[in-house]
Formats: structure tokens, sequence, C-alpha cells
């Protein structure tokens, strides 16, 4: 049976257990297999715990059907005074449950521009965290004498 060289065993053991974070991972001064497996473990925890300390983007619908429903309303009073003779002619009531139609309408589309927004920033946050922890990761590694190669 053929046993693995430590720098082979190195390079397996940095695979499975990088996480997608570096393909190999080879030791410079001379660590031992076991001391290589510890640091990566090591290394895995402090890159995964800085990585969990920032927050996701929410809200984003409840702002944008907020500037929607706020917008709806406005345009509708500006439209109505556009046609001065006819909108003095109808009674309040006619006159609010316009501006409340309009509301209504332009705060569902605001929910859903605010909603896509908000998923856009996840998804940023989400590639910027990924890379902070790749880097936290390669830096911890590479601070303990390792040579990590993506």
């Amino acid at each position: 049976m053929k046993r693995l060289s430590p720098i082979g065993l190195c390079v397996a053991l940095a695979f499975c257990s990088a996480q997608g974070w570096a393909q190999t991972v080879v030791p410079l001064k001379g660590q031992t297999s076991q001391q290589t497996q510890l640091d990566i473990n090591e290394c895995n925890s402090i890159a995964a715990s800085s990585a969990s300390t920032t927050s996701t983007p929410s809200g984003g619908r409840i702002k944008g059907a907020a500037v929607g429903a706020a917008a709806g309303a406005a345009g509708a009073q500006v439209r109505g005074r556009q046609h001065d003779e006819f909108y003095d002619r109808v009674d309040d009531d006619t006159k609010q449950d316009y501006r409340q139609n309009r509301a209504k309408e332009t705060a569902a589309a605001g929910a859903v521009v605010g909603g896509s927004r908000q998923r856009q920033e996840r998804r940023a946050q989400e590639k910027t965290n990924a890379a902070n922890t790749s880097t936290a990761y390669t830096s911890c590694l590479q601070g303990k004498g390792y040579q990590v190669n993506p």
C-alpha cells in the first residue's frame, strides 16, 4: 500500500477542509501534517468568525413602498392641479380616492423596486463577505508559514 508524502497529505487535507478558499496549502517551515491540519482548522475558524460580524440589508420593500406611496399621492395632486377646470368641479371625496388609488399603485411598484434593490445589496454584501473571508483565511495561513495557492 502506498503512503502519502507529508506534502501530498497537506495538499489533500487543504483541499478537503479549505471550503473553497484555497486549493493547496504548502508548508514552508517544515510543519508536520498534524500541525498543518491544526493551522488550517484554526484559520478556518478565524475566517468564519470574521465573516459573521456584518449585517444583511433589510427593509427594502417597506422603504420602497413608502417612497412610492408618497410619490403617487403627490403625483396625483399635481396631475389634478394641471386640469384645474375639471379638478375644481370634482368633490373632495373623489379627489381623495384618486390620490389614495395612485398612492396604492405606486406603493406596490415601490415595494417591487425596493425588494430588487435589497436583493442586489445582499448579493453585493455576500460577495464582499466571501472575499473578506478568503482574504482572512489566506492571510492567517501565510502568517503561520504556509504558501496558499488558489
